[in-house]
């Protein structure tokens, strides 16, 4: 398997170095699965215009953001990959948690919003967060992780013994 140097470099940016580049080729359609979920589900709950939906949804980001691993994460690592016969995901470093924070504090807003019955604003805001993650989720790029990198430097990574073992 072979990972492109523009792939490679749009994972860095989230976090993910001094992978071995082997394993990182094998997971690295894998490490949309997260983005692709979140995805979906910003569209559903903006779609169903859903404060308590986004709320929730915002909960399972802020966990993200917290934890080395997204639940979604967790959900591949123990499910998925057993029928994919993969490695698991490698822990989230700081730009991709970071990434969570912001989807956290963007979907309780975008809740708020719909509650506060500004569904204008509110499809305008859950629209736009799910076209990022769906961005991300097709692309690698992430533009919180870019943000991060711009406000922290590019030093804090995530730990690559997931991936190694």
């Amino acid at each position: 398997m072979a990972i492109s140097e523009t792939t490679r470099q749009r994972l860095e940016t989230q976090g993910f170095t001094g992978l071995d580049v082997a394993r990182l080729a094998e997971v690295e359609s894998w490490l949309r699965f997260t983005p692709a979920v979140c995805a979906f589900l910003m569209g559903v709950g903006t779609a169903l215009a859903s404060p308590a939906f986004l709320w929730a949804l915002a909960a399972v980001a802020a966990m993200g953001a917290i934890f080395p691993a997204h639940p979604f994460d967790l959900v591949y690592n123990f499910a998925v990959r057993r029928l994919t016969s993969t490695h698991a995901l490698p822990p989230n470093g700081a730009p991709r948690r970071f990434a969570c924070g912001l989807a956290a504090v963007w979907l309780s807003a975008t809740g708020a919003v719909f509650w506060a019955d500004a569904a204008v604003v509110g499809y305008a805001m859950g629209g736009l967060l799910t076209v990022m993650a769906s961005i991300v989720a097709l692309t690698h790029f992430c533009i919180p992780s870019l943000i991060y990198g711009a406000l922290f430097g590019r030093g804090r990574r995530a730990p690559t013994a997931a991936l190694n073992e």
